[in-house]
């Protein structure tokens, strides 16, 4: 028997967008998102971190086991916190990367820093994207990756400092200023990115929820998927346990904000969100295969209820 006709799939999606993530072992976009798992490395996260080498290289393997395409290795906490040297990022994080590629070389990977020199030595490490978190505080980060054959995360910060409380915001509630500051921001790094020899099909755009915007701000970029999605450029999702989805229901701790996470990741996916940055992998591979197999976008993991 063969599979009904999907019809009315991704209705709601730009289609034949080139959107695309195109990695060696990743290639992500709408209707084909990709899971980015967090592996933390810092000590003040409000997520678990990896104490060691093993610790790390294990917590890959679940990402993996549970559905992570990529995992996403940070050594600083992205607010306020004790400092940390680029020498002491490095030291947290680069041998994490050496480790997680050879026991794992199907998995790929990201490292979550905006310094050039960390950058340099993850890179030289085995990772393939760049997650460049503070809006290309440190330039020389973009020509970094692009001499390094990465792809590169832009992500729309509102012009704030590394380590900051990141809810403050230079943006007045009018939507339309908001938007076009969004776009202006993330179309500057953008080019910045090709103008140092960065491939499209490499660069990926994350509008970056809670970093310098306010809860309505955070809630009009959920609006604006569809329309980012339907762009250039794959974009990347990274609103796991945050604040503005504890505010929007009405919760204070990360702990208490998984449900509603889940329910922005629906949209987000239905949207053509690309990649999706999580520390639930488990849970965000559910709701990615109900959402695609609702839009049509992908087959049931298993359908036999009523055909045998």
């Amino acid at each position: 028997m063969s599979a009904p006709d999907a019809g009315t799939a991704g209705r709601h999606r730009v289609t034949g967008s080139a959107a695309r993530l195109d990695l060696p072992g990743c290639q992500a976009g709408p209707g084909n998102p990709a899971i980015m798992a967090v592996v933390n490395r810092s000590t003040d996260s409000f997520y678990v971190s990896s104490a060691s080498t093993a610790a790390a290289v294990a917590a890959a393997r679940a990402a993996w086991e549970a559905g992570a395409t990529i995992v996403d290795i940070g050594g600083v906490r992205a607010g306020r916190g004790p400092a940390v040297s680029a020498s002491q990022e490095i030291d947290l994080v680069a041998p994490i990367v050496a480790a997680v590629g050879a026991e794992l070389p199907e998995l790929v990977i990201s490292v979550d820093t905006w310094r050039a020199e960390v950058g340099a030595a993850v890179i030289d490490a085995g990772a393939l994207i760049i997650n460049d978190t503070w809006a290309g505080y440190d330039p020389e980060l973009t020509r970094v990756a692009a001499a390094g054959g990465c792809a590169l995360v832009c992500s729309h910060t509102g012009g704030l400092d590394p380590r900051t409380d990141a809810h403050r915001n230079r943006y007045g509630l009018a939507s339309p200023d908001f938007a076009r500051a969004l776009d202006t921001g993330l179309a500057a790094l953008v080019e910045r990115a090709r103008a140092a020899g960065m491939p499209d099909e490499r660069i990926i755009v994350d509008p970056t929820p809670d970093f310098g915007k306010n809860t309505y701000q955070s809630l009009q970029v959920m609006r604006e998927l569809p329309r980012l999605s339907a762009g250039a450029h794959a974009v990347l999702l990274a609103i796991s346990r945050k604040d503005f989805v504890g505010e929007s229901v009405g919760v204070d701790t990360p702990a208490q904000r998984l449900p509603a996470t889940l329910a922005a990741t629906a949209l987000a996916i239905e949207a053509g969100v690309g990649l999706i940055r999580t520390h639930d992998v488990a849970a965000t591979r559910q709701v990615i295969d109900m959402v695609l197999a609702i839009t049509g976008d992908r087959p049931p993991r298993r359908a036999l209820r009523g055909l045998v």
